[in-house]
């Protein structure tokens, strides 16, 4: 469609208006810039992350399986287009990569891993205030390290902060949660969004405690709400989900089933029975790890280092013979060093460990330290040259047994789950999950003598072996010139493997830590080599491929030492407890929310292995922890949740076809658009191949040459081109050209007829002719601002066209007539115009209005809420002296009777010490309040600009 250079600089300032918080074209770019298929319920949970200026953060509280990664990464998409870029995410350790990918890929944002190896070469830079990056990047880091670093975080002056498992901090009321309290401390008044599926699973102080995270200012203290909360009643109920509201999102599966269909899982279980030198490798090793010294641990880290050394020899013999010839070698390290001095240099047994067990550093993150390490003594001397004489009989044992028991189980394995996928109409492929990078190699040599030797890939944290190097190189050769190139090699590595096992590969061996975050929804086949004891693990692993996009069934294989009773109890609380292999969507998110980090059940699964010896001992440690394991959400608890925090199927399912709907028409609206400008500026520079799609042959002079030409296809398409949208640097710079036209009074001929459909309400303007003046009008109150492009415009008979007329006016095929030296402004277009920005003022002064008793409400209900606990006090005290007359009027002995009186008199005093101040402290509370309401008061006032873009003559042709 043949535009003009007027209709082209309509279309840039329309592109890039900003919104007000409520309306749904707030996220129109962000969807449309998005590499993700977004559902409804998606772009309803972000709308609502914004839905008011004066809000302090949200809550999504989304069921599992649902999106909620890629509806924060809406939030933080929208808050980086607006230049608010100073965003932090906080997760469990081991979800810092796949946050990194989500949001590098889907949404094309730059993003920082931090912890302490990169914290500290920032500081060594000379770089003091790592949170804060000298280039834009949304910075990513653990519970934990943003806890140590509480004083860093709380100096940053955050644009927004995500918290994922935000469950963790439901618990942050209690004073000895110390990670809770640490980081709430941290970010109080920075705006919070916070990510959980299990946002009320024990208590209702747990929602006391995320919300009090958020606005402290929501509820009163604790105990009131505790006094006002924990029976509720019908009154009670409504009034707790009314101040819930406005801070807690959550939507359904079967509420969503319209747009995101699942599939099942199936669970094989492969037994095998080691050989006899695999059962005195097992045996050797367990009993020198449940010794009470040892010297080749460190004992700052003996428990840590102790669960991956058993993992080590769960995961195969080559696995653990490394880890033994790692310890020996260190130990004789030790004992040839001339001092502790030198000593200390040694290479960390934790980082050696961690070339294998590669999930060592996220798993050490959330292990908290032990007791410091003490200097040697000579017994240490002879007890270390003892333990290198057992840890290489150990080595010698291990590096005699050439073939696994479970390595063969494994091709029975991949025989029977083969033949499961294609009874499920599945493609052949299947991923490997193995702990250990030794295990990988055994696997690796395994299967390539083997029936399924042809199309495997490794997959791990270097992925530096000849093969993966030669998949990366094809890779690079057929997509260079393309964006599918980041120029970051490790993640163009990832995609280059995840690429070959799409599209030829059949086997992926892959690292637990080295596959995080990718996506394998084409493979419906997990097979849990080695298996860990988080169950959170497990989630994420099966979760890889049982996600949104799946269209079969999964399969999930593990394996089952028969010999081994430990083994056998952990199976059976991970199938039936947790119930991670079966069903529909896995794990509850009941089951998995009850633990609030899986390392501690970890923890708990270690200590068992490591104290218990006899199988009766076994038994009995395993069903005390089963006992422990209440998954079971009470029925009480399940019925307060739904009614809190829950609404109504029909409602919501309603609700998400009118957003389905609305999006849909806002995306194709937004891109019709963009495309039209695009053509525009780019008409003797560009082919263009259809309405989505451009061949870029030269670049505009004002575009730089980081620029590439060649293929550019609209966001979500399958191509291997560049990718467009309104976020990349050749959009917005043709946007910035088009805005920053001079545009001199001018004649436009519109042509109606070239639309090639109906347009009713410009039917009667047909053949007619008139004046179009175009402004933009912004309002900044709330401390948000929002654009608003007013029309005014008549025909040349006097009929002023409504705005809707003019915008549709506008988006006609048109024609430059010419200049129009002397066009006058008659004062009937500043009259259209000036009363278009009244209207818009009191739409804007209505809804802040609303804010503002929102807020307001929300305030009273917080002193409401403290003054029940000043009144609390003094009842408290009527209790007791009720109580101490009653013991006095019953005493036996006077001396009995006076301490009584004195007892009396004592608390009576202070009660009315209590009454005289209750007055002063509800005037103090009210005081607060008050200053709270004034500063949003404050923020009400409106302030305006407005600028002419430019003016015309206008006909529109039949």
């Amino acid at each position: 469609m043949p535009i003009t250079d007027y209709q082209a600089k309509y279309l840039a300032y329309e592109l890039t208006k900003r919104c007000a918080s409520d309306s749904e074209e707030k996220l129109a770019a962000t969807v449309a810039g998005a590499q993700v298929d977004l559902n409804p319920h998606q772009v309803d949970a972000a709308l609502f992350a914004f839905e008011s200026p004066l809000s302090k953060g949200v809550i999504l509280a989304d069921e599992v399986g649902l999106g909620k990664t890629i509806e924060a990464g809406l939030v933080i998409s929208q808050k980086w287009a607006e230049r608010k870029r100073r965003i932090l995410v906080i997760t469990p350790a081991n979800l810092r990569k796949q946050w990194h990918q989500e949001l590098n890929e889907k949404f094309f944002l730059n993003c920082e891993i931090l912890e302490a190896k990169s914290y500290n070469a920032a500081v060594k830079r000379g770089h003091f205030r790592p949170f804060e990056p000298q280039e834009d990047a949304v910075v990513i880091c653990s519970y934990q390290f943003a806890a140590t670093k509480s004083p860093d975080v709380h100096r940053t002056d955050w644009d927004l902060v995500v918290i994922d498992e935000a469950h963790r901090l439901r618990n942050v009321y209690k004073p000895n949660n110390k990670i809770a309290n640490l980081l709430k401390m941290a970010l109080n008044q920075r705006h919070k969004l916070l990510l959980t599926a299990t946002p009320l699973q024990n208590s209702l102080l747990e929602l006391f405690g995320l919300v009090s995270v958020i606005d402290e200012h929501t509820f009163g203290d604790v105990r009131s709400f505790r006094e006002q909360f924990a029976n509720p009643n019908a009154q009670t109920y409504d009034l707790l989900k009314a101040r819930l509201r406005p801070l807690c999102h959550r939507t359904l599966r079967r509420q969503v089933t319209a747009y995101v269909p699942y599939t099942k899982r199936h669970a094989i279980v492969q037994p095998f029975d080691p050989s006899d030198n695999e059962d005195a490798l097992y045996d050797l090793v367990s009993d020198y790890l449940q010794r009470d010294n040892l010297q080749a641990l460190p004992p700052s880290q003996r428990k840590l280092m102790t669960l991956v050394l058993r993992k080590l020899l769960a995961s195969s013999s080559f696995a653990i013979a490394g880890a033994l010839t790692s310890m020996a070698n260190r130990m004789k390290a030790r004992l040839k060093a001339d001092d502790e001095r030198s000593a200390a240099m040694l290479l960390p047994l934790g980082e050696e460990l961690s070339e294998d067990y590669e999930g060592l550093e996220d798993t050490a993150e959330e292990w908290d330290e032990e007791e410091e390490a003490e200097p040697l003594t000579i017994e240490d001397r002879k007890a270390i040259q003892a333990e290198i004489e057992d840890l290489e009989e150990f080595t010698r044992l291990a590096l005699s047994i050439d073939h696994n028991a479970k390595g063969k189980a494994l091709i029975t394995a991949l025989t029977t789950a083969f033949a499961k996928a294609r009874e499920i109409g599945a493609a052949e492929k299947a991923i490997i999950f193995t702990e250990s990078r030794k295990t990988q190699s055994y696997l690796l040599r395994l299967l390539a003598d083997s029936p399924y030797a042809e199309g495997i890939v490794l997959f791990n944290g270097t992925n530096t072996d000849d093969r993966s190097k030669a998949i990366y190189a094809k890779w690079v050769a057929k997509h260079h010139g393309t964006d599918k190139i980041t120029g970051s090699r490790t993640a163009d590595m990832r995609s280059a493997l995840v690429d070959y096992f799409r599209e030829e590969g059949r086997i992926m061996i892959a690292t637990e830590a080295g596959a995080e975050g990718i996506n394998l929804q084409f493979c419906s086949l997990v097979v849990n080599y080695d298996l860990p004891w988080n169950p959170q693990r497990i989630e994420q692993r099966i979760g890889r491929c049982h996600r949104y996009g799946q269209k079969h069934d999964v399969v999930v294989v593990n394996f089952l030492n028969q010999k081994n009773e430990a083994d056998l109890r952990v199976y059976q609380l991970l199938d039936q407890k947790f119930e991670l292999f079966r069903g529909v969507f896995g794990s509850s998110d009941e089951v998995l929310g009850t633990i609030e980090s899986g390392v501690d059940f970890e923890m708990r699964i270690a200590a068992i292995y490591q104290t218990c010896r006899k199988p009766e001992h076994i038994k009995e440690a395993f069903d005390q922890l089963q006992l422990e394991l209440n998954f079971e959400i009470n029925e009480a608890l399940r019925l307060t949740r739904q009614k809190l925090l829950e609404n109504f199927d029909e409602e919501v399912q309603a609700k998400l076809k009118l957003r389905d709907d609305s999006s849909r028409t806002l995306l194709s609206h937004f891109e019709k658009q963009l495309m039209t400008l695009t053509r525009h500026e780019l008409r003797d520079l560009a082919t263009f191949h259809s309405d989505s799609a451009f061949e870029l042959h030269h670049l505009p002079a004002s575009v730089g040459k980081q620029v590439p030409t060649g293929l550019y296809v609209l966001p979500r398409s399958s191509s291997t081109a560049h990718v467009y949208r309104l976020g990349h640097p050749l959009a917005e710079q043709l946007v910035t050209t088009a805005k920053a036209r001079e545009l001199p009074p001018a004649e436009l001929e519109f042509h109606y007829a070239q639309h090639g459909s109906k347009i009713s309400i410009l039917e009667p303007l047909r053949g007619q002719s008139g004046t179009l003046m175009v402004s933009l009008f912004t309002v900044e109150s709330m401390d948000q601002a929002e654009d608003h492009l007013i029309y005014a415009a008549y025909t040349d008979d006097g009929t002023a066209l409504d705005q809707e007329q003019a915008r549709r006016l506008l988006g006609l095929p048109a024609t430059f007539k010419g200049p129009v030296l002397d066009l006058p402004a008659p004062a009937v277009l500043g009259e259209i115009a000036s009363a278009r920005q009244q209207q818009i003022q009191q739409i804007i002064a209505k809804r802040n209005a609303h804010y503002y008793e929102a807020e307001a409400q929300k305030l009273d209900g917080w002193a409401d809420d403290l003054k029940v606990g000043l009144e609390r006090e003094i009842k408290e005290m009527d209790r007791l002296i009720k109580e101490a007359r009653r013991a006095a009027a019953t005493a036996l002995t006077l001396e009995e009777k006076l301490a009584s009186q004195k007892q009396i008199k004592t608390v009576e005093a202070q009660r009315n010490d209590k009454r005289r101040t209750l007055f002063d402290a509800q005037d103090a509370i009210d005081q607060k309040r008050d200053e709270l309401i004034g500063k949003t008061e404050g923020k009400l006032q409106q302030a305006t600009t407005s600028m002419n873009l430019f003016t015309l003559r206008w006909n529109l042709t039949n």
